[in-house]
């Protein structure tokens, strides 16, 4: 009865309103308007159109205007009502970009479906979704408004890390990948992440600080050369972000990364007084795997043997772990067990100033990144990485940015300043 009572209710409230839209007609601005291939269109009479509003379906007339130079037409109601090229309100338009930045599209258009009573398929949900993905990603570039002084946290930390998403096939041709015959699949999602942690738990060690992540990511280089004019695009991304959260003007300022150079790179250009910690659970992923690789696995040897560089890296003796691995490689003969301690011992050396882990603990600092790790299935894997998808860069970058601005509690703002621009179209 509610359900049928509710669909009642919007039938009466669309008619209404289209009524009152259908009889005014101010949208008539004269028998001339200026068309966008510079000249002027005429008015050619008033054109109806469905429209899928909160309301349900609304059959809107409009003045329409057409040029014969470019033969393009268009409605000035359509720009004045953000509904130009469209056939979704701004309110749907809202519930589409709500439903697809948190399910898949078929997902959102049976939400939309169950919940608001709303027949959007699942291609248009794709459609509307990715536009307005876009206008997102445009508006995290123009838009970055620094924190407030009072927002900034005295240790802010940025964490920086990738993340493979499937791609189509034309996306990934001819670039060098982890199949067996050296193509790729997927392509690197880059991620920044931004975040506060001055609570402690009953061990003291510092909790992320409840709604103070931020994410921003995207498919782009972090690759960047000395004779380059500008700096890489994910490096901008990185910078603008930290601008907008305020790790520039906090008083002290941590880079946690797995150990890729080009981490390291960005926060040596951009942070260059920032802490640099390598995190310590990919630390402890490297030992791991060198355990596997001289023991197997499964192996109580292996393991215990991890266990104890663990505890060694836990204590800051990192001496300790490289006389291991130095032992390991004069007792082995196998080339590709070498080169993987090689690799281990090289990757040690390359961060030891990045894994003081007892000083970083005594000054109260975050030593293991789970807040990106988090970030990258929660932001990236969760909608991107599901059973079936296969993305384009375009489409993929565009979902991003939708879920990274939903995750971050930007959505309202992004909308307010939505409504504004086409306000003043």
């Amino acid at each position: 009865m509610e359900t049928a009572a509710r669909r009642c209710a919007l039938a009466v409230a669309a008619r209404a309103v289209a009524r009152r839209l259908n009889a005014d007609h101010t949208d008539y601005a004269g028998p001339t308007l200026p068309c966008r291939c510079g000249q002027r269109a005429r008015y050619a009479g008033r054109k109806a159109k469905t429209f899928l509003t909160a309301l349900g379906a609304m059959r809107l007339a409009r003045a329409y205007y057409h040029c014969a130079a470019c033969r393009h037409g268009f409605c000035p109601r359509d720009r004045l009502l953000g509904m130009e090229g469209t056939s979704l309100s701004p309110a749907v338009t809202r519930m589409v970009g709500t439903a697809a930045a948190m399910v898949s599209f078929a997902e959102g258009s049976d939400l939309l479906r169950a919940l608001a009573g709303l027949a959007v398929n699942a291609k248009q949900v794709e459609r509307a979704a990715e536009a307005l993905g876009r206008e997102v990603a445009a508006d995290e570039q123009q838009q970055v408004v620094p924190a407030a002084a009072a927002e900034i946290a005295p240790t802010m930390y940025l964490g920086l890390d990738g993340t493979g998403v499937p791609m189509r096939r034309g996306e990934v041709e001819g670039r060098p990948g982890k199949q067996p015959d050296g193509a790729a699949q997927t392509r690197e999602v880059k991620l920044c992440t931004v975040w506060s942690a001055e609570g402690r738990d009953e061990d003291g060690v510092p909790v992320r600080d409840a709604g103070s992540v931020s994410y921003s990511a995207g498919i782009e280089s972090a690759a960047m050369r000395d004779t380059d004019a500008s700096c890489s695009a994910f490096a901008q991304r990185v910078e603008r972000e930290a601008r907008r959260r305020g790790v520039d003007r906090a008083q002290r300022r941590a880079v946690l990364g797995d150990g890729a150079p080009w981490i390291w790179n960005i926060a040596g250009e951009y942070f260059p007084d920032a802490i640099q910690i390598v995190d310590r659970f990919h630390a402890k992923e490297h030992l791991s795997g060198v355990a596997k690789v001289l023991y197997g696995t499964p192996s109580d040897l292996g393991a215990a043997w991890a266990k104890a560089r663990h505890d060694d890296l836990d204590a800051g003796k990192l001496h300790k772990i490289v006389a291991a691995l130095a032992a390991q490689y004069r007792a082995r003969r196998d080339p590709a067990k070498r080169q993987e301690l090689r690799k281990c011992i090289g990757y040690l050396w390359a961060n030891r100033r990045r894994m003081r882990y007892p000083t970083f603990r005594t000054q109260g600092l975050c030593t293991s990144s789970a807040v990106v790790e988090a970030g990258c299935k929660v932001s990236i894997g969760t909608r991107l990485k599901r059973a079936g998808m296969h993305w384009t860069v375009r489409g993929a970058n565009a979902i991003i940015a939708l879920r990274c601005c939903r995750l971050s509690g930007r959505f309202e703002d992004f909308w307010e300043r939505r409504a504004e621009r086409h306000r003043a179209a």
